[in-house]
């Protein structure tokens, strides 16, 4: 049986336990999270320890992926998952699109409605949310994070760990520096 391991059973854990499902790779899920023993399941899946504790599931594990939006902790969760030597794994919802010309990086998550098109490059450990485009030719660096519904036109450069906000945008060839945040909504355009 091929089980997942999701580190973070919030939201956006339950999200990315519910994409693994729906695609069919993966037969079961187990959570570890910081709020067990007080959470003991999330989508119908147990919750078995708190993060700490994946020593002692490792071993019971395929594959695992850091699920939780906050960048550092993402990047700490997945020094965890290797160094216990669990394989780090990208989830794709069944819903997205990815395009064959594009390059997806180890742990990262793309949601449902999401798109990646053709020559971008998506860093590892990074999240593309629900309804997010990531249009032709981006770059995305390690463990940046873009939101529901951001919208990248083409040639757009995100730095390593920037986190664009639901809503925001960036009109065609914008740089976001690396650790930026960008609030929701919020429109950027190349002054040049």
């Amino acid at each position: 049986m091929k089980t997942l391991l999701v580190l973070g059973a919030g939201g956006h854990g339950k999200s990315v336990a519910e994409a693994a499902l729906l695609r069919g790779e993966w037969e079961s899920v187990i959570f570890l999270d910081d709020a067990w023993p007080r959470t003991t399941e999330a989508l119908s899946c147990k919750v078995v320890g708190k993060v700490a504790d994946i020593g002692k599931v490792a071993a019971q594990c395929q594959g695992a992926i850091a699920a939780v939006g906050n960048n550092a902790v993402r990047e700490q969760w997945i020094g965890l998952i290797e160094q216990f030597g669990v394989e780090l794994v990208s989830i794709v919802h069944p819903k997205a699109w990815v395009s064959p010309a594009a390059k997806l990086g180890v742990g990262s998550a793309v949601m449902a409605g999401a798109v990646i098109g053709t020559a971008s490059e998506v860093g590892n450990g990074a999240i593309v949310n629900a309804n997010a485009t990531v249009d032709h030719d981006v770059q995305m660096g390690d463990l940046s994070h873009i939101g529901v519904g951001v919208q990248l036109a083409g040639g757009v450069k995100i730095g390593a760990r920037a986190w664009l906000q639901a809503g925001a945008c960036c009109g065609y060839n914008v740089q976001v520096a690396e650790g930026e945040m960008v609030l929701p909504g919020t429109a950027l355009y190349s002054k040049g």
